[in-house]
């Protein structure tokens, strides 16, 4: 007998791991498509003059084979001891964090806690960072999170100026700051016509500027008492704005104390590793009387259906998604995992031992202060925390080398200082290195002597709430993590079918190296051939990236897809200077654009046109004709999402991308839906100029429970000489992130996504996608309407599902998105890009049996909101009124006219792994009314329950 070997692969990680459906469930979704193969379903989906002719290139590798690249890739980085510094620093993640949370994809893997009731575990955590925040810089209000300390900055720039009584034009800028930070608010601030004004603080005018920002310590370790120019700021009603260090201000007297109005800054250090520039939760901090005009996510307290403590995102009207083109922040996302680490930092470590941390990091900068000036060195700092600078002069090359061969890497400063910063990793072996580098032998004398006048040290308290002094055994920090997980729903209970959010497989083998010290320990400013693996893996990433999109060039700096909107349009601004036509400042959004794109558009200095769309939902071709038409010399840019962002691949796309490059406009394709385009079209060969990836969609980056993301732009090549540039790396254009590469870590998971896909994998990804929303979509029409169709038919990767119908019967899509939580869902995308709406995405890495049960739950629910609509069932009194049902309504007395098993088991639940929200339906009118930004004694919610 002949034996024919199977031709079953295990280790094919595209079709075995991340993509959902088996070739036989394919074959079943496809027969109630009523297509005979993959191939015609695509065929009817995707224009045919849209295709790529060439398919992707590279094979596939197993995940084995993926991870020994990793360590080979990683073996080429040089891990030094990093004493630059810089608003970066060594620290030590607690492993109970980095297990339970950082390695988790319980939290991990979660999305934005836009509904409140299945996110109070991490909504609790980012209450705590806020409160942490608050109480270090002393200041009352605090948000959730914002992308890296120099954005920080930057947003807390353009909030003092829209809240400043001063009508001056100028912002005053210490000499002092971080260089990337001065660079970023340079680069926000051009557009936007405010003169930046870079000096010493004595030579700040205050009656000259809106506001001014201090850095605190200062860059080169210097710590100054500000409050005489914050105070005649505040006499010139101007703003005072301080960056600042978290662990320094357990030490120092914090930014309220002194008078400023705003305190920005990074967590970094609060247990997050480098891993070469991100990602890191940067913070914000602000008086009371500000709180509405703070950029980011701020979490509040309210209270559910039936009056207990319930966390929310508050004060959302001011998210640009709302405010479009009025917008003066597109900030959409935070550092949620990165924030929740901070906050556990600080639970874990409690207010004392943050306090011991800090002074064992500053006695021991004091000892070596102390022991090179016995030496004769000339250090050029009086007061300080962590950092010292010293006098080289003529000998700094040799002093720098001397301390690479310690193993060491001091900070460059100028031509004839360096820098020495000190970190909670430093022991006593890198303080002898150090001194050993300048000559000097032995260890310096212990000390606990302050290295600062008496008058900085604070005197306040900080971290009081009973969060910060639970016990820290790590039973009880393991468990408490644990019950703060199990209240949310994330990516490991159930399918996420976010429209537009791509909530995909983040596999292990892709989140494993981030973890690794030869990723997680470097600088970003570190010499570039200590990073000679990352060069490597973001160059091959680059390359795969452009094949895959049909660009020329990558920027990997802006660190959100927000950001890579604002890199992007900026990047055209410069190419239209360069060519004598800055006066070109009109950009054409359609209206169904992501909410960001007019945000960015206007942070830019643009003018937002916008145009109409048709009543299939495309863009209204005659209108955009006539407004690009009209806008003639002055069309900058138009902004489009792609396929739209109705769910639909528009046939006239080509011809929008023509109509503006006739009137001498650049076209930016949004690529928050490339997710159905990988390997089928690319965005630069239909028509794309430029356009952002949202690498925490389509290439597989987790969202983090609303961060981190990553937006590298792809450009044709006339656009490449005008990408964003930085301070440490040259360039000719401003950065627009801390970093620059960003956040450099996380690039590795979209790397390895690639590589373990293979091109072909990653195509059939994006066949399956589609696919398998055109299965919901097929399997709902009927019981629902559709919204948006192509011709033939067919969505792209999302549906948009019409519940405005219902409304009738007094059913809103709150009802729906809350009673998909007692099937055990997450909902889809509500109400937008049209009002009452649901827009469904499955994506590719979904199984059928899954994707079934969402179906099921979605019927379940049509039938209930019959039962209302044929009046057989109270319109106010029924299931979806009162979902999310928890285990408390189940045990309560019940007076409600369905039964329990009906309200708590719907047909799509689980019975004995079924997920129960911890809250009920938070009320969100009374969070708003009644805000509290940080953690309250218990006591206070009775009240607020009676």
């Amino acid at each position: 007998m002949t034996y024919t070997p199977t031709d079953y692969n295990p280790y094919d990680f595209a079709n075995r791991r991340h993509i959902g459906p088996t070739p036989e469930e394919m074959a079943q979704m496809l027969d109630a498509l009523g297509c005979d193969s993959l191939d015609q379903l695509i065929d009817q989906t995707i224009p045919a003059d849209l295709r790529q002719p060439d398919a992707l290139t590279w094979a596939p590798l197993s995940e084995g084979e993926l991870l020994a690249k990793l360590r080979a890739v990683g073996e080429k980085n040089r891990v030094m001891t990093s004493l630059i510094g810089q608003g970066y620093y060594g620290t030590v993640t607690p492993p109970a964090i980095l297990r339970n949370i950082f390695e988790n994809p319980a939290w991990y893997t979660a999305y934005t806690p836009y509904q409140p009731e299945i996110a109070q575990g991490r909504l609790e955590a980012l209450l705590n960072f806020q409160t942490m925040v608050a109480d270090l810089t002393g200041l009352p209000v605090a948000n959730a999170s914002l992308l890296d300390e120099s954005t920080a900055c930057a947003e807390a720039m353009v909030m003092a100026q829209r809240v400043a009584r001063s009508k001056a034009a100028a912002f005053f800028v210490d000499e002092n700051c971080h260089p990337q930070n001065i660079a970023v608010m340079q680069t926000r601030a051009a557009p936007l016509g405010i003169e930046i004004i870079v000096g010493a603080p004595e030579t700040l005018q205050p009656d000259q500027v809106f506001g001014a920002i201090f850095q605190y310590p200062g860059t080169y370790g210097d710590l100054r008492d500000f409050t005489p120019q914050i105070a005649a700021l505040h006499d010139a009603k101007a703003l005072a704005i301080m960056a600042t260090d978290l662990l320094a201000l357990t030490m120092i007297r914090e930014p309220g104390h002194l008078g400023a109005d705003i305190a920005v800054g990074s967590a970094q250090r609060f247990g997050v590793p480098m891993g070469y520039g991100g990602p890191h939760a940067a913070f914000m901090s602000c008086r009371d009387d500000y709180k509405r005009a703070m950029p980011g996510r701020i979490v509040g307290v309210s209270i559910d259906a039936r009056g207990n403590r319930a966390y929310r995102l508050s004060l959302q009207t001011r998210e640009q998604h709302i405010r479009r083109e009025k917008a003066t922040s597109n900030v959409c996302t935070a550092q949620a995992l990165l924030a929740v680490m901070a906050s556990m930092y600080a639970v874990f470590h409690g207010p004392k031992g943050l306090r011991a941390i800090a002074e064992r990091v500053h006695f021991r900068t004091q000892r070596l202060y102390h022991a090179l000036r016995a030496a004769g060195a000339r250090v050029v700092v009086k007061d300080f925390f962590d950092t010292i600078t010293v006098d080289v002069g003529v000998g700094q090359a040799g002093i720098l080398a001397a301390a690479r061969q310690e193993g060491l890497n001091l900070r460059k400063i100028g031509t004839t200082h360096v820098g020495i910063s000190l970190d909670e990793t430093t022991d006593e072996r890198v303080l002898i290195s150090v001194l050993r580098v300048f000559g000097i032998e032995g260890v310096p004398p212990h000390r606990a002597q302050l290295g600062f006048d008496d008058a900085f040290l604070r005197q306040s308290g900080y971290l009081d709430h009973p969060i910060f002094h639970m016990n820290r055994a790590e039973t009880e920090m393991m468990r408490y993590m644990r019950r703060l997980s199990d209240r949310d729903l994330a990516l490991d209970r159930a399918m996420i079918p976010l429209g537009s959010c791509t909530m995909k497989l983040n596999a292990a083998a892709e989140m494993i190296p981030l973890s690794w010290p030869e990723f997680s320990s470097l600088h970003p400013f570190c010499p570039p051939d200590q990073a000679q693996g990352y060069a490597q893996a973001i160059s091959d990433l680059k390359t795969k990236l452009c094949e895959i999109t049909g660009y020329d060039a990558m920027s990997m700096q802006p660190n959100s897809g927000a950001q890579g909107e604002y890199a992007g349009l900026l990047t055209i601004q410069a190419y239209h200077r360069a060519r004598g036509q800055g006066h070109r400042d009109i950009c054409l959004i359609p209206v169904s654009a992501h909410g960001t794109n007019p945000a960015s558009a206007q942070m830019c200095g643009m003018k937002v046109v916008v145009v109409k769309s048709s009543a299939n939902g495309d863009v209204d071709l005659d209108d955009f004709r006539e407004k690009a038409a009209k806008a003639g010399d002055r069309l900058a840019a138009c902004m489009i999402t792609y396929p739209s962002t109705h769910g639909v691949f528009e046939q006239t796309v080509r011809e929008v991308c023509q109509i503006t490059h006739d009137h001498g406009g650049q076209v930016y394709i949004d690529g928050a839906n490339l997710n159905a385009m990988v390997g089928l079209v690319k965005p630069g060969e239909i028509g794309g100029d430029v356009s952002h990836l949202n690498l925490h969609k389509t290439f597989a980056i987790p969202h983090g429970g609303g961060g981190p993301g990553m937006g590298p732009i792809g450009v044709k090549a006339h656009l490449a000489p005008f990408l964003p540039g930085h301070p440490e790396t040259g360039g000719a254009e401003g950065p627009v992130s801390a970093a620059p590469y960003g956040s450099a870590s996380i690039l590795l998971i979209s790397w390895a996504y690639c590589l373990m896909m293979g091109g072909a994998g990653l195509t059939q990804a994006t066949r399956v996608a589609i696919l398998n929303a055109n299965y919901i979509a097929a399997r709902l029409r009927g019981a629902y309407d559709i919204l948006f169709m192509g011709n033939k038919g067919r969505v792209a990767h999302e549906c948009i599902i019409d519940t405005r119908p219902f409304a009738k019967a007094g059913i809103t899509v709150d009802d729906i998105a809350k009673r998909l939580i007692d099937n055990g869902f997450h909902a889809p995308t509500m109400s937008w890009p049209v009002s009452g709406t649901l827009m469904v995405e499955p994506t590719e890495s979904e199984t059928k049996a899954e994707i079934d049960r969402f179906i099921t739950a979605l019927l379940a629910i049509r039938e209930e909101i019959r039962a209302v609509e044929d009046g057989t069932i109270d319109a106010d009194n029924n299931p979806l009124k009162h979902a999310p049902h928890t285990v408390e309504d189940l045990v309560a007395d019940w007076d409600r006219p369905y039964s329990r098993e009906t309200g708590c088991f719907p047909p799509a639940s689980f019975r004995g792994d079924k997920y129960w929200p911890p809250v009920g339906r938070v009320d969100n009118v009374f969070g708003d009314r009644n805000l509290v930004c940080t953690c309250p004694p218990v006591e206070s919610y009775l009240d607020a329950a009676e």
